[in-house]
């Protein structure tokens, strides 16, 4: 019974990890926010009382909130790179009733969803050894949104950042307010847009091929998300706004790497072997190597 009663012990509690503290764990919620919650894959040899530290790779989920897919599709890269992952959930219907958006502005409705998350990366360093507090940040659709606005403003946080086909993108245009530039950008966030932080972060575009689909994409005017400035990509599909932001980024001193995946489309799974490969050149410094389609 006292082997039982050791062998799923709730952590937390003497600052001891318990059984549910390894592996692929369950969804805790957040300290700073319950309503929002995120689950970790900890390679199962993590020790206690050893002194091998970890690198962090946060995973923001797209849409339809596969949270958990994202994370447990990391185990082995986890294992093999020496990293915890960490898959934050931001539910729908936050700001309003059924709406699915919100944290792809990473602010709505006095909502600080970009603050949940560094929260969430505050509480795992207090619980693990890791390496640096900064960290790997990839998010797919969706996801994509959140990870580039993100970039934008908080880079002192980024080891590198991986974007995954937005459906809407905010390019580094200083004529246009946000969402579609950055123009007011310190008005909404209370920080300026740091252009030199930005460009020490290295960046990764991964997009199918084959994502041309624009039903979930289309801008017009009346729509929640139109303003001024929308109507310069308002028909564009996703591969036609990913390279508007790979030029943005560029054009202002961003060095971006991308992936095209042959026969892919808007399906983020298809995306994840090309991220690993590329976290893991981060890792062993050739961030610079090249994408399957450069």
């Amino acid at each position: 019974m006292k082997v039982v009663q050791r062998m799923f012990r709730e952590g937390g509690t003497s600052g001891e990890l318990g059984f549910y503290d390894r592996g692929a764990t369950p969804y805790f919620a957040s300290r700073l926010d319950p309503r929002f919650s995120y689950c970790l894959f900890v390679p199962e040899d993590y020790a206690y009382d050893g002194d091998e530290t970890f690198g962090l790779t946060v995973l923001v989920h797209g849409t339809a909130r596969w949270a958990e897919h994202y994370r447990s599709s990391f185990a082995e890269f986890a294992r093999k790179h020496r990293v915890i992952v960490l898959a934050p959930l931001f539910p729908a219907g936050i700001t309003a009733p059924g709406e699915l958006s919100s944290y792809k502005l990473l602010r709505q409705s006095g909502v600080e969803y970009d603050r949940a998350l560094i929260d969430m990366v505050d509480e795992v360093a207090d619980r693990y050894r890791l390496r640096d507090r900064r960290f790997l940040l990839h998010g797919f659709s969706g996801g994509g949104h959140f990870t580039h606005r993100f970039l934008y403003l908080h880079p002192e946080w980024l080891m590198g950042a991986s974007i995954g086909a937005p459906g809407i993108v905010t390019l580094l245009d200083f004529d246009h307010d946000f969402w579609v530039g950055v123009r007011n950008f310190e008005e909404v966030f209370g920080k300026p847009i740091d252009l030199q932080a930005i460009r020490r972060v290295p960046v990764h575009m991964v997009i199918g091929e084959e994502d041309t689909e624009t039903w979930e994409i289309r801008l017009a005017p009346g729509d929640s998300w139109w303003m001024e400035g929308a109507e310069k990509l308002a028909e564009a599909n996703r591969l036609e706004r990913m390279a508007a932001l790979r030029r943005s980024l560029e054009e202002n001193g961003v060095s971006t790497v991308q992936d095209i995946v042959p026969g892919a489309g808007h399906d983020g799974r298809l995306m994840l072997g090309p991220v690993q490969n590329w976290f893991a050149n981060l890792l062993n410094g050739r961030e610079n190597a090249p994408g399957i389609i450069g």
